[in-house]
């Protein structure tokens, strides 16, 4: 009968080590990943590092479609598709991958000054992760307020009642995006109708004529649509059309 509280005993004293165990085995766990997740005074860890990079990745679409030249480039082709009377021809995916292209063209110079201003010093270690978006910061917001109208950066401005900055430095990047999607969208469209004006001629000359001849049960596209693809191609459309593009960021 002695026997069987000294095992009750030892059992109860068993659990209380166990429980003591774990307690300082959860304290040590979560206390020692602090100093690794947070890192030195140099800088993130890798663990911050790398959850940082995904979340760049993730953002990378919209990087592209708000701070380059895509936004442009993607919207007049889309024009000269629209206009020619071709939907599907040339298909979406050729249209996206040339805009994508030709914007990695236009940004290089951007780009190669990010890289020896910002991300070469930072992977060299002579500069920290604030100090990188600091000057990988100044060449996206130089480029984009070179393309922008000042009428849409006042535009913003007046909408937060703030005065608009003397520098382009003083500039802040949540105005200067949108204020560059607008002036590209203002910009794509006037080329947009520059584009469209020859195709509308041949298109408005062939319903003339088909009306005047009586022939109004043939489909004006008939006849327009191979004319205006004779005339692109006559004129290397294409090249006159990219050549355009890329000097208007020149």
């Amino acid at each position: 009968m002695k026997e069987r509280p000294r095992r009750v005993e030892g059992r109860r004293a068993l659990s209380l080590l166990a429980a003591s165990a774990l307690t300082l085995t959860a304290a040590s766990a979560h206390a020692a990943p602090l100093d690794t997740l947070v890192g030195s005074s140099a800088g993130l860890s890798p663990q911050l590092k790398i959850l940082a990079l995904l979340t760049l990745l993730s953002l990378l679409p919209a990087l592209v479609l708000t701070m380059t030249s895509f936004t442009r480039m993607v919207v007049v082709l889309s024009f000269v598709r629209h206009g020619i009377g071709m939907q599907n021809t040339p298909p979406t995916q050729v249209i996206v991958g040339l805009s994508l292209f030709l914007t990695l063209f236009t940004m290089g110079p951007v780009v190669n000054r990010i890289a020896d201003e910002a991300y070469k010093p930072y992977t060299a270690g002579t500069i920290s992760e604030g100090e990188a978006l600091e000057r990988a910061a100044a060449p996206m917001r130089a480029f984009m307020l070179r393309q922008t109208r000042e009428a849409d950066l006042q535009l913003f401005y007046d909408a937060s009642r703030q005065p608009l900055p003397k520098t382009e430095e003083d500039v802040a990047l949540r105005v200067a995006v949108p204020a560059f999607v607008l002036s590209e969208l203002t910009t794509a469209f006037q080329m947009g109708v520059l584009v469209l004006l020859p195709f509308l001629v041949i298109d408005l000359a062939v319903a003339t004529i088909l009306m005047a001849m009586g022939m109004m049960m043939v489909p004006p596209a008939t006849i327009s649509l191979p004319l205006k693809l004779i005339l692109f191609v006559v004129v290397d459309g294409w090249s006159l059309l990219v050549g355009s593009l890329v000097r208007s960021f020149v």
